[in-house]
């Protein structure tokens, strides 16, 4: 047992004194033995719970998992505490910082935006100022690597159009995007490995990261759109297997073709 005063109500101090106390002595064996590592996917599961929440617009989702990543966020600022290394009153301080540096035009700087384009922009500039980034090659190197693949994409190809280089417009991206789509079929056709050069992971890769591009020319959320495919897909698909006459893998292909189409055409 630890020495911990109960109440009725917490403040965020009583939560940093909790959190401590679970990884000390006489505290709690499995938060004790954590490691950034070990919690990494705790974290991005704990995010995208409170995507979830949002989407969802319930107030009291939103509050349980926002506290979720809150209590994700201080369990790695307490191990760099013990470690000595920063805590989470600096984290506080850093962040704090950052938002005033970055807004010039509220907080009295040099800068003035009188739009929010304005303010991405002078972000931008702010962040690779603050970052060291003397190129967009920088910029783009520094796009977390972590992201979801479509999203590091619609990043990469956003730094780069800002620099000047970029597709005309939207269907001259889609020629460059039937030209890949051209060239993962030959993949196929060749057969051979899927890694060699010219296969087929490299040019379904390319494939991919074109699409992201016509979306992020117009304006649409890759990692959103593929999203309500995989929606669009779901009902589709419930519909045919519910309307089959038997189980799928004893249906004809025409049988299932024509299940799809009626599917479509109940959506319309």
């Amino acid at each position: 047992m630890v020495d911990f005063q109960c109440k009725k109500r917490y403040d965020y101090q009583d939560f940093l004194t909790v959190m401590r106390l679970l990884r000390g002595p006489g505290g709690c064996p499995w938060d004790a033995e954590q490691t950034h590592q070990s919690i990494r996917r705790n974290f991005l599961e704990e995010t995208y719970e409170v995507i979830d929440a949002l989407d969802k617009d319930s107030a009291p989702d939103m509050c349980e998992e926002l506290g979720d990543v809150f209590m994700q966020v201080v369990f790695h600022a307490i191990m760099e505490e013990e470690r000595g290394r920063f805590t989470m009153d600096d984290v506080v301080d850093g962040v704090t910082k950052k938002m005033i540096y970055r807004h010039p035009h509220v907080f009295g700087g040099s800068m003035t935006a009188d739009t929010s384009e304005q303010v991405l922009t002078n972000w931008e500039v702010l962040k690779r100022e603050e970052k060291g980034q003397a190129s967009t090659s920088d910029a783009i190197e520094a796009v977390p690597h972590t992201l979801p693949a479509l999203w590091r994409a619609e990043k990469v190809q956003k730094k780069t159009a800002k620099a000047g280089f970029d597709w005309p417009d939207a269907l001259s991206a889609l020629d460059k995007l039937e030209e890949e789509v051209r060239e993962l079929r030959s993949a196929l056709e060749r057969g051979g490995s899927p890694d060699e050069p010219h296969g087929v992971r490299e040019e379904l890769g390319d494939a991919l990261f074109m699409a992201a591009k016509v979306g992020q020319m117009c304006a649409v959320d890759p990692e959103d759109a593929l999203h309500r495919a995989c929606d669009k897909f779901d009902r589709r698909f419930r519909y045919v297997e519910q309307h089959a006459d038997r189980p799928l893998v004893q249906c004809p292909q025409e049988t299932l073709v024509k299940l799809w189409q009626e599917a479509k055409e109940n959506e319309s």
